[in-house]
C-alpha cells in the first residue's frame, strides 16, 4: 500500500543547503521510501496513495542519539506504575544485578526515543536484555563515535544539537522509510525541540503525538 506524507516543509537532506520542499511529500511503500517530492505531482501520479496530511509542520530525516549506553544502561526508565515520574534516573541501574529489571527499563526508553523522533541509537551495550531490547525495537543500531559512549544527554538529540548534525539521513528514494515530523519553529523550516509529533519507522507509524 502506497502512503503519501504531505508537511508544509520537507527536509529530505538537512545537511546540504537548498533541498527544502514547500508543501513537500514523502512517498512510502512497504518500508521504503519510492519518491520525494512536491505534493501535488506525487498526490497526481498516485491518486489512489493513503494520504497523511501534517500540516504546517517539517518532515525530516529520523534523529541520531548518540548516547544509547547511558540512556539504556545506566539511566533508569520508570514504569508508570511506580508514580515518580517519565524522566530518565541518573545512574538508576549502575548497582543492578537483575537482567530482567534493566531489559524493561531500556524498552521504555526506546519507546520514548521514539516520542523524540529518535530513530537511531549509537552505543557498545554489554547487557544481553538491552542489546535484545535494542534489536527488537526497529531502531538502527550504530557505533559510538567521539567519546560519546559514556557521555550523559537527553532524550532529544535536538537539545544539543542541530539538526543537521543530528540527522540520520537523508530520506531518499530506495531508501529505508525512517523519518519524523515535528512542529515549526513559527514559519521557518526549523524543526522545534520536544515538537515531535510523529516518528515513521520502517514505513510504519510508531509514534503520534496526541
Amino acid at each position: 500500500m502506497l502512503t503519501l506524507h504531505r508537511a508544509g516543509f520537507v527536509l529530505p537532506d538537512p545537511g546540504r543547503a537548498g533541498t527544502v520542499l514547500a508543501d513537500g511529500a514523502v512517498l512510502v511503500r512497504g518500508e521504503l521510501v519510492e519518491a520525494v517530492g512536491p505534493f501535488g505531482e506525487l498526490a497526481a501520479a498516485h491518486p489512489g496513495a493513503r494520504v497523511r496530511d501534517w500540516g504546517a509542520a517539517v518532515l525530516a530525516p529520523g534523529l541520531r542519539n548518540p548516547y544509547g549506553a547511558w540512556l539504556l544502561e545506566r539511566a533508569y526508565h520508570p514504569d508508570p506504575r511506580e508514580e515518580i515520574g517519565v524522566e530518565p534516573v541518573p545512574g538508576g541501574l549502575d548497582a543492578e544485578t537483575d537482567d530482567v529489571r534493566c531489559g524493561a527499563s531500556a524498552r521504555r526508553g526506546l519507546q520514548r526515543l521514539l516520542g523524540f523522533g529518535v530513530t537511531a541509537v549509537a552505543g557498545s551495550f554489554a547487557r544481553a536484555s538491552v542489546r535484545t531490547a535494542v534489536a527488537r525495537s526497529g531502531l538502527a543500531a550504530l557505533a559510538p563515535a567521539g567519546g560519546t559512549d559514556a557521555a550523559e544527554g537527553p532524550l532529544d538529540p535536538l537539545a544539543v544539537l542541530p539538526l543537521a548534525q543530528a540527522a540520520h539521513g537523508p530520506v531518499a528514494a530506495g531508501g529505508r522509510a525512517d523519518f519524523a515530523v515535528f512542529a515549526c519553529d513559527g514559519d521557518a523550516p526549523v524543526p522545534l525541540p520536544g515538537g515531535c509529533l510523529a516518528t515513521v519507522l520502517g514505513g510504519r507509524l510508531v509514534y503520534r503525538r496526541r
